[in-house]
């Protein structure tokens, strides 16, 4: 029986370009992999941080709530008596409550203030390490298009594309 030999038309061995762009690809491959990580990550740290952040916020709204209501209830105490004496004890005692939730209030502010800055850092982050994985798929199929169209522009375009990726990659873990 004879042997038979195939060709597939896949064979690059005398292609030293074609496996330059193989090789590129591969690494665009680990880069996109590694930056698409990063992205997801970075949208799940914002996520939390908001959700922290708008924790802070409901919880220093509690606060003001209860300040107010104190301050409203010294107010009636006044109000609804003509012997101030009688009274001084429990407007004492809520002006008193009513500073202390003013003083907490303003920590909480500030701490929810920070989560949001935090927030909007890791926003800022997912975006430039989404926009680097834009990048980099746009890098990896127009360097593959070599392989069915034989044009060298193409690499060209997807390495300059995959350089761009990567560099808003890394600018959004440095971030």
């Amino acid at each position: 029986m004879a042997e038979v030999e195939i060709h597939t038309g896949h064979d690059h061995s005398g292609d030293s370009f074609a496996q330059k762009v193989g090789v590129g690809v591969g690494v665009i491959g680990i880069i996109l992999a590694i930056v698409t990580i990063g992205s997801h990550r970075a949208h799940t740290q914002a996520v939390i941080d908001r959700t922290e952040e708008n924790d802070q916020w409901s919880f220093y709204q509690a606060k003001k709530i209860r300040q107010q209501v104190l301050d409203v209830g010294a107010d009636l105490a006044r109000t609804l008596t003509s012997d101030e004496s009688k009274v001084q004890a429990i407007v004492d005692k809520y002006t008193k409550q009513s500073m202390h939730y003013a003083e907490e209030t303003k920590d909480i502010e500030k701490e929810a203030r920070t989560k949001h800055a935090e927030t909007t850092r890791q926003e800022g982050r997912a975006i430039r390490l989404d926009i680097g994985e834009g990048f980099l798929e746009l890098g990896l199929v127009l360097s593959s298009l070599y392989f069915l169209s034989k044009r060298k522009f193409f690499p060209v375009i997807g390495v300059t594309a995959a350089v761009i990726g990567t560099v808003l990659g890394v600018a959004g873990f440095l971030a």
